[in-house]
């Protein structure tokens, strides 16, 4: 018993260059059939016409001889003609019928009553002896009721029809067999880039490095657009394994100190006993070890975000809205420092994504209060190239040689702009504006330090 979709199944396992050259032999089988049907039907109704034709004009000169009372005139070439009574008894017939009856008794009875009788006699295919077309029809002469058969030979109409039938059937198969030679040459050809495609993917797949599709330049199909795609994707791929690697490396080696400055506490801790102060003391250090610990996973888990994120959540967001969110958590930590604060943000708005801007801004108004001196200024304008957003302090600067790496992970100025700090400030904020398709720049100036972010909005 065969199961429900047993053949749509088999087809799919076939292979795809077997199946398309199957989907263009059955669409051409079916085309070809249904112009050779046409072919064919013309051709026959143009013979059967001119067979017709002959014999209308054969059966009323019959009926004019028979009604006048004289001989049977002779027809076209292989005709036959034969009269019959009322009872169907033979009266007169063409030597080559002899008195063999050329209809049969319901065909008479047929035609007496007024009928006209047409019927062939042997077949195309096989090959048949006297094949004819007869025509029969009643007559009345002098009184009496006749039917008058008169018939043609159908042996020039069919041999032409069955020649015109092996004509069609070979230039049919020939039309079938290149029709699918060329499908399968140009499905073979169009699939040869995907083959290819395929063969770089499981090089790839056995740990291969680096790896791109050829992908020709000159081209724009869809197989083309498919290697465009593939290599973004292996673009996107090897960037996802390098953050991966990187916040593996980041995390194995910022996370190594403070981890093991717990153990040793808690081991020193635990190697005699001690007082309440001596474990107050102890327990205050390992929670700013764990404080440490979760603003550094929040850094990276922040970073890792921001390089996975595919595309911001950008709204509209007045300036001022943005500095003073940004500012706000600072205000208090610049006044206990006895330091200025200020915003200067112009009277527009701007499309981006606040939830990552406000705390990349946020980041350097904090190193600016904890590294640099005197007012820390943060200004914000929309310029023709886009938003410009600067933050100024007017401490001693960076030094030279860190300027470079200043947006590096983990970078580290001299201890005169460095504490107790991760070293990943810069570097998140240099990836915001990455994200925003935009750039981060720091550099010293007269006044002292500025940190300056281009984005487009």
């Amino acid at each position: 018993m065969t199961r429900a979709g047993g053949l749509p199944a088999r087809m799919g396992r076939l292979p795809v260059v077997a199946r398309l050259v199957l989907a263009v032999a059955v669409t051409m089988s079916l085309v070809l059939t249904g112009a050779a049907g046409l072919v064919y039907w013309r051709v026959q109704t143009a013979l059967d016409r001119q067979l017709h034709d002959d014999l209308t004009a054969y059966r009323h000169s019959l009926d004019r001889a028979l009604r006048a009372g004289t001989a049977l005139p002779p027809g076209p070439s292989g005709s036959l003609c034969q009269v019959l009574d009322a009872r169907g008894r033979v009266l007169a017939s063409s030597d080559a019928v002899s008195r063999r009856a050329l209809l049969t008794p319901a065909e008479v009875a047929s035609a007496v009553s007024g009928r006209t009788v047409r019927r062939d006699v042997g077949s195309l295919l096989p090959i048949t002896p006297d094949t004819l077309r007869l025509q029969a029809e009643r007559v009345t002469a002098r009184g009496a009721t006749r039917v008058v058969v008169a018939a043609v030979r159908r042996g020039h109409r069919d041999e032409a029809l069955r020649e015109l039938l092996a004509q069609l059937a070979l230039a049919s198969g020939l039309t079938l067999i290149a029709a699918s030679y060329v499908g399968y040459r140009t499905a073979r050809a169009a699939l040869r880039p995907v083959e290819r495609y395929r063969t770089a993917a499981a090089t790839l797949a056995d740990g291969a490095q680096k790896l791109r599709l050829d992908v020709p330049a000159d081209r724009d199909d869809e197989i083309t657009r498919l290697g465009h795609t593939l290599n973004r994707m292996l673009d996107r791929l090897e960037a996802s394994a390098e953050r991966e690697h990187q916040f593996i490396a980041d995390a194995s080696h910022e996370l190594r100190t403070p981890l093991s400055l717990l153990r040793a506490e808690v081991d020193v801790a635990l190697h005699r006993p001690r007082s309440a102060g001596e474990l107050t003391e102890t327990l205050r250090s390992v929670d700013a070890e764990v404080q440490r610990l979760i603003a550094l996973s929040d850094a990276l888990l922040d970073l890792e975000e921001l390089g996975s994120t595919d595309r911001l959540a950008r709204t509209s967001v007045r300036l001022a809205d943005l500095l003073g969110s940004a500012v706000a958590p600072h205000l208090r930590t610049a006044g206990q420092a006895g330091r200025g604060l200020t915003t200067d943000a112009a009277e527009a708005t701007v499309d981006v994504d606040a939830r990552w801007l406000a705390p990349a801004v946020g980041n350097l108004v904090h190193n600016a209060l904890r590294h640099g001196r005197g007012t820390v200024r943060v200004t914000a304008a929309v310029l023709e190239d886009g938003l410009r957003l600067r933050v100024t302090d007017q401490g001693p600067g960076f030094p030279a040689e860190f300027l470079p790496r200043a947006f590096d992970r983990f970078a580290r100025a001299d201890a005169s702009r460095t504490g107790a700090g991760s070293g990943l400030g810069l570097a998140f904020v240099q990836a915001v504006a990455a994200a925003h398709g935009g750039t981060a720049h720091a550099e010293n100036g007269a006044d002292g330090t500025a940190v300056t972010l281009s984005l487009p909005c």
